[in-house]
């Protein structure tokens, strides 16, 4: 059995680091640009086997070109089992445009490519037999409901969804928990709070990732808050996908959600830290 299966993006990220970010029909010229591994599915796969203690494998696509050949060692070598990463020969690996500020903040633009190509049945035949399968909505609403739909008996569902899509309300009823950021809670319930996404979305449970200032939880117990490390922050790139992956396998492993979200926040505390994400 599979701890952890992740259904999500790869990307090729391409980073440029400026003093602010450009506005409407302005260049900005920068340091860089740095070439990595990325894509919220990926990073996350990633995270979840830094985390050790359960075997985790991606569902994803990339390209038959050297970025995608790349990205799929990467992952192999961070201990991801890649048998469910398909290689397109008629799509070029994605690749994500980030601009990072001096407070480490980030903007980020994601060409699709292969992300764009997963079918049903590829996302069906990675999910079967995951204790935890998390979804993330970079490849699209579709992988993420064909993934919902082999997961509502048989494992628990961590929904990410960013970015946010129309998603069926069935599928966003299955999540426990529904991983976003503030953006994300505004979007889905007009206002970044944890009950009220909960309420709106029907999610078993709710956590709202606030940055240093820690996460949010809303669940059956009610509504809670968990601190962060105080660190000083110089790329909070990949910050998310460090707590998602975390989380999905400190669950996999059989820690409450509490428990999880204590070594998630702590992990992407660690991330914050280091350029990149997946430093």
């Amino acid at each position: 059995m599979t701890g952890v299966v992740v259904v999500g993006g790869i990307n090729q990220d391409i980073t440029v680091r400026v003093d602010r970010r450009p506005r409407a029909g302005e260049t900005v010229v920068g340091d860089g640009p740095a070439v990595s591994a990325g894509g919220k599915g990926a990073n996350m796969a990633v995270a979840a086997a830094r985390a050790g203690g359960v075997r985790v494998a991606l569902c994803g696509a990339v390209g038959a070109d050297a970025a995608g050949r790349d990205q799929v060692e990467q992952l192999r070598q961070a201990g991801v089992d890649v048998a469910g990463v398909a290689v397109r020969a008629d799509a070029a690996t994605g690749s994500a445009l980030i601009v990072v500020t001096p407070d480490g903040e980030n903007s980020i633009a994601v060409g699709a490519g292969a992300n764009a190509t997963l079918t049903d049945a590829q996302v069906a035949a990675a999910c079967r037999g995951a204790r935890v399968v998390l979804a993330q909505t970079e490849v699209g609403p579709g992988p993420v409901v064909a993934a919902a739909r082999v997961t509502a008996d048989d494992a628990r569902l961590v929904l990410s969804p960013a970015p946010v899509v129309e998603l069926p309300a069935d599928v966003l009823a299955l999540a426990d928990p529904l991983v976003v950021n503030e953006e994300e809670a505004a979007d889905l319930a007009g206002v970044p709070d944890a009950a009220r996404v909960r309420e709106r979305t029907g999610a078993r449970s709710v956590v709202l990732t606030l940055g240093a200032a820690g996460v949010e939880v809303a669940d059956a117990a009610g509504t809670r808050r968990l601190p962060a490390p105080t660190v000083t922050a110089v790329d909070t790139t990949g910050a998310g996908d460090v707590l998602a992956g975390t989380l999905a396998a400190a669950l996999a492993g059989g820690r409450s959600l509490d428990e999880a979200l204590e070594a998630a926040v702590a992990a992407a505390a660690r991330s914050v830290q280091h350029r990149g994400a997946r430093a």
